[in-house]
């Protein structure tokens, strides 16, 4: 729907420190913007109309990205706090609106991710009565945020918003929750836009750095592990200093991943398995010691030996594992922590890994060989990691590839390895399906010259597939590849293991969603025959508009875990 604005100027662009008035709305707004906020995603509800009205009427306007379902709306706005490291945000109408967009938040809280939401909420002035929607929502969303609270009036907008912003956007960042009651949205209010400062971390304990630096040194086979924080904390620039220079080799995960390029001679992430469990150090940098990193016990399983030591790096105090036994740790600005470390490194004897880092080396050049058989594998039906075979060549470096599935997705994070920092996207620990339409509609926006593809698992695509209804009428095209193995494969393998057989864990076979995309505006394919996944992709890539590559594959070719997340 077209708004005319003709009858109302845009307001003038205040500036940081200035004075402003206005609705709550457009204060909201314009809060917002100063904190570097492009795109309000949201999906219409009168009761946040204001806001609305102040992203239309703001100089220069502010995009408003509609969606077709308010969780949508939130993982688009947890995307963009990723990808873009500023603050994303999602406007949701009240009651079902909001609670809606619960999982999107929990997700932001688990991965770090910074995001405001705000909601609608039913007229202070009739709270009580039964408005429609009456709901107290910051009870609902307090355990999975940083912060939920209600401005109860226009006067609170302000620094309330000014404070949302912030501390989403502080370590350890994580979504902020604020609703507004209707009447005092469309009350006005003035006051002085908030300036924005630097939000750079803490200043480490050097005494810790030292510490960490002697462990190093003492070390005879470190492993050196990169999380999604070393990205959110701008500290991809001093990791990948730290990793050449010192010359520790390097696993990465989440965000980490890319931070150290795909190929790289001391990455060796496809040796994980030889390297956490032959190390005599594990330094964790930015991620927690949880179900991923075997709760941050590694190597000691032959007998005889010992589990490696493990420090744990983090952004903040509070990040810093309570259950794991740490033979050192350090918060505070990742780059500061990095470079700490190097330069008293560099004090010292530097430390010859080379037989160690030697040994890894050759361990991921047989993993590399043995990978190759089933990425070119023939197999009728067709072998998932066929599919990497084909996508991986295809890739340019500054590809966004998103994830949203289980077992196929997983093929995706052993044979998919960035060539960039922020260009991978998953749900992180908390493993909600359904955020990869979000996902894409956020990497469309934030990366308009790259090429996005999103992995779905054909159970995944169930959640949001009708957003491609969104990607076709913003004009966002997206290369969707999906691995459709007409089950819960990530269930259904291990229900058989445990009881020989299983229930619930089939889909309809074969569906055809391409045909889905299709009615929605935009194009795609279904693929049986290993040889058509190539082409299939390269007119998907071309094709200009929203496209999916609907490969039908093997159910039985499930990935091979080492952990159930338990």
């Amino acid at each position: 729907m077209t708004q005319d604005t003709s009858e109302t100027p845009p307001a003038a662009a205040p500036e940081p420190g200035g004075p402003i008035e206005g609705h709550s709305g457009r204060l909201a707004v314009e809060v917002a913007r100063a904190h570097g906020v492009e795109t309000m995603f949201t999906l219409s509800g009168a009761h946040v109309f204001p806001m609305y009205d102040g992203a239309v009427k703001a100089d220069p306007p502010m995009r408003l990205l509609d969606v077709r379902h308010e969780q949508t709306a939130a993982f688009a706005a947890e995307a963009t706090g990723k990808l873009t490291r500023v603050p994303g945000l999602a406007v949701l109408t009240a009651g079902p609106g909001v609670t809606n967009g619960v999982s999107a938040i929990a997700q932001a809280q688990f991965a770090g991710s910074p995001m405001v939401v705000v909601g609608g909420r039913a007229p202070a002035n009739r709270w009580g009565s039964g408005s429609l929607q009456e709901l107290d929502q910051p009870p609902i969303v307090a355990s999975i945020s940083k912060q939920a609270s209600t401005l109860h009036t226009a006067g609170d907008v302000l620094e309330g918003m000014h404070g949302a912003f912030t501390a989403a956007g502080s370590s350890h960042r994580g979504p902020v929750f604020v609703d507004v009651p209707m009447d005092e949205f469309f009350n006005s209010a003035s006051g002085t836009l908030p300036e924005v400062g630097s939000l750079r971390g803490a200043e480490p304990d050097p005494e810790a750095l030292t510490q960490i630096a002697r462990l190093l040194a003492q070390a005879s086979r470190p492993v050196l592990i990169l999380g999604t924080d070393v990205w959110s904390d701008r500290a991809e620039e001093a990791a990948l200093r730290f990793v050449q220079e010192v010359g520790v080799p390097t696993i990465a995960n989440g965000m980490g991943r890319g931070v150290v390029p795909g190929g790289h001679p001391l990455l060796v992430t496809k040796a994980r398995g030889a390297a956490l469990g032959g190390a005599d150090l594990v330094v964790v940098v930015g991620t927690p010691l949880d179900f991923r990193l075997g709760y941050g016990v590694f190597g000691g399983k032959e007998e005889g030996s010992s589990p490696a030591r493990v420090v744990h790096v983090a952004d903040s105090p509070g990040q810093v594992s309570g259950h794991a036994e740490l033979a050192a740790s350090v918060s505070g600005d990742l780059s500061a922590v990095f470079d700490g470390v190097q330069a008293a490194l560099e004090r010292g004897t530097k430390p010859d890994w080379t037989s160690w880092v030697s040994t890894l080396q050759d361990t991921v050049a047989k993993a590399t060989e043995r990978d190759r058989e089933l990425l070119q594998a023939e197999a009728d039906p067709i072998h998932p990691a066929r599919i990497y075979g084909e996508l991986v060549p295809r890739l340019a470096e500054d590809a966004v590839v998103i994830g949203d599935g289980g077992d196929f997705v997983s093929f995706a994070g052993k044979y998919v390895e960035p060539q960039r920092p922020g260009g991978w996207l998953d749900p992180g620990p908390y493993g909600c399906l359904g955020a990869g339409l979000g996902a894409a509609i956020a990497a469309r926006l934030a990366r308009p010259s790259s090429q996005v593809v999103l992995l779905l698992g054909d159970g995944a695509a169930g959640f949001s597939l009708m957003d491609v209804d969104t990607l076709v009428r913003h004009d966002l095209p997206v290369v969707m590849v999906m691995g459709n193995n007409s089950a819960w494969a990530l269930e259904k393998g291990p229900m058989q293991m445990l009881y020989g057989y299983d229930v619930i864990a089939d889909l309809a076979p074969r569906t055809p969603y391409d045909q889905v995309v299709t009615a929605l505006g935009g194009a795609g394919e279904t693929v049986t025959d290993p040889r058509q996944i190539g082409p299939a992709m390269d007119r998907a890539f071309a094709a200009g508009v929203p496209y999916l590559v609907n490969v039908i594959t093997d159910v039985e070719a499930t990935y091979p875990r080492n952990t159930f997340g338990i």
